[in-house]
């Protein structure tokens, strides 16, 4: 890596129109030919700004930024800095530009004049990088949100750029994805000298880069190594921003007793937990047995699923297979996940809970299949939510839509109207048309309010201005104003800074605890399904692969990496120390695992 900064910024300032305070402020900093820099930061702090100055999209209000020598804002250099600086956005719909996905690859470097058969070189290799060459003919509408991030990337790629910009990309992969774009980053820099700026919420990918910028209301804040940085917890924290999950296992354990050193990676934390208790002549221990409340709930809004199967452009070239037989229980009352790898199906499930997709029988000109000579009759899928029969044509799906409500993955895709308010109140008026204004307003007021929003505030801005925390907030909003019984979330922390997904998760919790049944999340997130889900289905090609307590699904490891998923911090370090003969079994939360690991060193099991 030479001394040669690639970008320069200096004293940088920007703001968007009609906005109260700076986007950016007298933002300063250079970045070297060949480094590895993370960027993190709330929502809001600037880093997608920024981003988007780097190459152009946005033009700076003050100061000053260079990329190769050019000043961006001179005459036509922003075209030409767009050849050196790739960026790829947070959501794969804003650069998706073709109708099948060689094309939207090859989109790039046609427009820079790369050769016919360079393209189709760079096409493949782009593809194979993210692993999506299986997807070269599918159209990208038909993808899911995790499949289209890899094909955003590999679009990026293909221009073989000098500056490579992730911003936020990988939050919405599913971990084997994450795992796989990122080696590619790390290989692209350490081999190819790319200059990477990773733009994330992930401390875990913050640590693989030579340096980290904090970010915090348009200003830089701190810059380190990522270790140096992560030393700072409390001031971390006055950011809106939170230490590695790692941390909040490593106090407790100093609490305990054991000397316990500040580490980041799961392996570390193991092989100092061994030697604290070697040191105490623990050499083998085992933790009480990890038993599963038993819980009693009423049966009223059991959501049972049969023989479920769906497939996508049935009868045409695109036909894609999401559902095969899926059969499952959710029990009233349960926070329930709901894990899988990029375009196992989870979506579409959840999309039938509440008919935004219909079984087929309760689709208007269904007629029964009859039986085929010499073979039994197809048998039909069911879906029941309570009282409501999702596979009757007569089913009030009006009704069902007020009781099971749905936060899209993307929030800004359910957002449509001029202001919050309106938004909001959109469904609780659609359900309930005989409520007067003063109750309309009363409601919308204790909704946006109970997502942590400030009504007078921002009851009036439209809802496309906001962050994209504020817009998942929004969303939740009108979803719950209407007091569902049910409450499903696709990836519903995605995106957000560490403590945007706490208090997604504590509002949640918040929300089952008063008045709201079930709550059912998909989520890449293993941790956060951890944290929170008792219980937990992975699906799998579409199938549902294994049901039960979510820490019992966590004993599988390899099977859910086979899988391309994960498992949380915890059960890593508990793998870790059983291979040493230290055996601890919990719920996999960091509160009850750090808890039978200080027992274990107190003299407990040992």
């Amino acid at each position: 890596m030479t001394e040669e900064p690639i970008i320069e910024c200096c004293n940088v300032g920007f703001s968007y129109p009609e906005a109260e305070t700076k986007a950016l402020n007298n933002v300063t900093f250079s970045v070297k030919r060949g480094e590895f820099l993370s960027v993190i930061g709330h929502n809001g702090s600037g880093k997608s700004t920024l981003a988007r100055i780097l190459n152009g999209l946005l033009e700076v209000d003050e100061g000053e930024v260079r990329v190769l020598g050019m000043k961006v804002s001179e005459g036509k250099n922003a075209i030409e800095v767009r050849k050196h600086v790739g960026i790829v956005f947070q959501n794969p719909d804003n650069q998706m530009v073709a109708s099948i996905v060689e094309d939207d690859v090859a989109f790039g470097p046609e427009n820079i004049g790369v050769e016919r058969e360079e393209i189709g070189r760079r096409i493949d290799w782009a593809l194979a990088a993210v692993g999506m060459e299986k997807f070269r003919k599918s159209t990208p509408a038909r993808l899911s949100g995790g499949q289209k991030q890899r094909i955003a990337v590999a679009g990026v790629l293909a221009i073989k750029p000098d500056v490579l910009v992730l911003d936020e990309s990988t939050a919405m992969l599913d971990p084997r994805g994450r795992r796989e774009v990122i080696e590619v980053v790390r290989r692209l820099n350490k081999e190819e000298g790319m200059t990477v700026i990773l733009i994330t919420h992930f401390m875990e990918e913050a640590l693989l880069a030579d340096r980290t910028l904090v970010m915090n209301r348009g200003e830089i804040v701190l810059e380190g190594s990522p270790e140096s940085v992560f030393e700072n917890g409390e001031t971390l924290e006055t950011y809106n921003l939170a230490l590695p999950r790692i941390s909040s296992i490593i106090a407790p354990l100093r609490k305990a007793g054991m000397n316990i050193e500040n580490v980041l990676r799961p392996e570390e934390l193991a092989a100092q937990i061994i030697e604290n208790l070697n040191e105490k002549g623990i050499y083998s221990a085992q933790s009480s047995p990890f038993v599963p409340a038993v819980r009693e709930c009423a049966h009223e809004w059991d959501v049972d699923v049969e023989n479920l199967s769906y497939t996508y452009s049935k009868k045409s070239p695109f036909a894609s297979k999401a559902l095969s037989g899926v059969s499952l229980h959710i029990d009233d009352g349960e926070f329930f996940g709901i894990i899988g790898h990029t375009g196992s199906g989870k979506s579409t499930l959840i999309q039938h809970f509440n008919a935004l997709l219909k079984l087929p029988q309760a689709q208007k000109h269904f007629k029964k299949p009859k039986a085929k000579k010499g073979k039994p009759a197809p048998v039909l899928p069911s879906l029941t939510i309570g009282k409501f029969d999702l596979s009757d044509k007569k089913c009030d799906f009006k009704a069902l839509r007020a009781n099971v409500g749905m936060v899209l993955q993307y929030p800004e895709y359910q957002l449509f109207a001029e202001t919050v308010f309106a938004d909001v109140a959109f469904g609780l008026k659609n359900f309930n048309p005989k409520l007067s204004e003063a109750e309309v307003e009363q409601a919308v007021k204790n909704s946006i309010e109970i997502v942590g929003l400030d009504y007078e505030d921002i009851k009036d801005k439209s809802p496309f201005d906001l962050s994209g925390g504020q817009k998942r907030r929004v969303a939740i909003a009108g979803v719950i104003v209407t007091k569902p019984h049910i409450l499903i979330l696709d990836e519903p922390a995605a995106g957000l800074d560490p403590k945007g997904k706490r208090e997604i998760m504590e509002l949640l919790h918040k929300l089952h605890g008063e008045w709201c049944n079930t709550i059912i999340i998909v989520s890449h997130d293993m941790d956060e399904v951890a944290e929170n889900c008792t219980r937990s289905c992975i699906i799998s090609e579409g199938k549902v692969f294994a049901c039960d307590y979510t820490a019992n699904l966590f004993k599988r490891a390899d099977e859910l990496f086979s899988l391309g998923l994960d498992v949380p911090l915890t059960a890593k370090i508990a793998m870790e120390l059983g291979r040493k003969g230290i055996i601890v079994e919990s719920d996999c939360t960091t509160a009850d695992f750090a808890a039978r690991v200080a027992g274990i060193y107190g003299g407990e099991n040992a």
